[in-house]
């Protein structure tokens, strides 16, 4: 057995106690130990019982030694010794737990197949792995991001029993490789984006401007990711409708609000956009992965809050969770998620920001404090990302058309309850006018006394003038009756009254 090196080092470095005749294990050694290690692990919590979660468990550390020949605790295997060192077991079990993964589940994502190793376009020196099934990710993380982790448990297990519904990553195990000389600090994660889906555009978004833009060895990849100023230059936003725009932006700034507590800054969004009428959905053999989801809450649509309408099924009904957005007269898929919160706002950050802001203007730049960082963050996406659906003009005009209608009915009714009012009172004056002058007027009674046509005239001309008025200051365009057949209807009924 060989002995158990250091657990200070960075990611893929060498240690100081290695023998110079070491040979440094191959990418397929690392990978199978990773999977051997992971498959122990878990295999050998299942012995333990249940029980709730105690403080202490956020930071033990279980360490075991894998010869290759085996011994009577750890199986034989064909790869370089190793030691494995799992932090927070039942911790991780809980969450494992709480999204619905099962023990064999999570064994047969990570162990069944050889994992996939990813491309990395971020900044640091991570390497990204991907199960088979494209349910997990495990990326190596650094030794302080591993330890800032651990003591971040236990405000993320406060965090996800409140609200499991999150855009934040959902950690399902830490873990440690000692494997020939290299240290990896493994964490286990859910899968943003499916690799069964095609992303015609893939970003990484912080809200910042400074060197936030693809340089130009990412963009000669095949599948290249994009940044802050790529998205402004070749899209204008993206829009959902009122409830799934309510619903992320509620998400998304209530994850801020974890983030800025915790004092995390310099996270991104990662952003993955399948556009749908471009071409059939493209899965290739592994299309039925997602088809017995073994996690819960891992979908973009089942990751934000509220009730979203389900998206219509495309092609054969597999959207893959994701969210159903436009763009100009594009039906989109998005799928997104919160990466790279394992940055806390410590001494070296305060450094960076500090000297960045000495040549540059400091609220430009990623790394910032993390309330300033927050807000620019939710700024960026609810305004500039993310927009509002809102109804096609057609549909408001006819709104505002049918609006009009009520409007105009009551207008109606009130001219034509008017009219009544005076016909009424002309009945009443025409009556009045034969029971005064019934004996004087009996031997002419085809003549209309002229006083009463004259003032029945000047009576309608106002009544013509108020209904002109009424016309110019409503905004129906339905035309009154002419006021000269108003006029001559009028004159008529006088006449008729005089008759009667």
């Amino acid at each position: 057995m060989s002995a158990a090196t250091g657990d200070s080092l960075g990611t893929g470095t060498k240690t100081s106690k290695v023998s110079k005749d070491h040979k440094k294990p191959t990418e397929a050694a690392l990978k199978g130990a990773i999977q051997l290690g992971i498959g122990y692990a878990v295999g050998n919590l299942s012995s333990k019982p249940d029980r709730d979660v105690l403080m202490q468990d956020f930071s033990m550390v279980e360490s075991v030694f894998l010869p290759s020949e085996g011994s009577n605790m750890t199986p034989a295997h064909h790869y370089p010794d190793f030691r494995l060192k799992t932090y927070a077991p039942l911790a991780f079990r809980y969450f494992r737990e709480l999204f619905g993964i099962k023990p064999d589940d999570y064994l047969y994502s990570i162990c069944k197949e050889p994992l996939i190793e990813l491309s990395n376009p971020g900044a640091s020196s991570s390497w990204f792995y991907l199960t088979s099934d494209d349910e997990f990710i495990i990326k190596t993380v650094q030794h302080k991001e591993a330890e800032f982790l651990q003591k971040l448990l236990p405000g993320y297990y406060m965090n996800l029993n409140q609200n499991p519904r999150t855009l934040l990553p959902k950690f399902y195990g830490l873990y440690c490789i000692q494997c020939g000389g290299v240290t990896l600090r493994l964490v286990v994660m859910n899968n943003v984006l499916p690799r069964a889906m095609k992303m015609h555009y893939k970003y990484d978004l912080k809200g910042s401007s400074y060197k936030r833009r693809a340089n130009r060895k990412e963009r000669a990849k095949p599948s290249p990711t994009f940044k802050d100023l790529d998205f402004q230059e070749m899209h204008e936003g993206l829009y959902f409708d009122p409830d799934t725009y309510n619903a992320l932006m509620k998400t998304l700034q209530r994850d801020c609000r974890v983030l800025e507590s915790f004092k995390i800054m310099d996270y991104s969004l990662l952003l993955g956009i399948h556009v749908l009428d471009r071409r059939p959905l493209n899965r290739g053999s592994r299309c039925d992965s997602r088809r017995g989801q073994k996690v819960l809450y891992s979908t973009a649509l089942e990751s934000i809050q509220g009730t979203v309408k389900d998206p219509e099924p495309v092609a054969d009904d597999e959207t893959l969770g994701g969210i159903p957005a436009k763009h100009r007269d594009e039906n989109l898929l998005i799928f997104l998620g919160i990466i790279d919160i394992l940055q806390s706002y410590r001494f070296i950050k305060k450094v960076e920001h500090s000297w960045k802001a000495l040549v540059h203007d400091g609220d430009t730049v990623s790394v910032h404090r993390p309330s300033f960082y927050a807000d620019r963050f939710l700024k960026f996406m609810g305004s500039t990302v993310f927009k509002k659906l809102h109804p096609l003009r057609g549909a408001s005009s006819k709104r505002k058309r049918g609006s009009l209608h009520p409007v105009r009915s009551a207008s109606q009714e009130f001219l034509s309850a008017h009219k009544d009012e005076k016909k009424e009172e002309k009945k009443a004056q025409s009556m009045d006018n034969l029971d005064g002058n019934f004996y004087s007027s009996s031997k002419q009674p085809d003549l209309v006394p002229r006083p009463t046509v004259s003032f029945e005239c000047d009576r309608n001309n106002e009544e013509d003038l108020e209904k002109s008025e009424d016309r110019r200051d409503s905004s129906s365009t339905i035309a009154l009756d002419d006021p000269l057949s108003c006029l001559s209807r009028s004159q008529t009924d006088s006449e008729l009254d005089v008759y009667l």
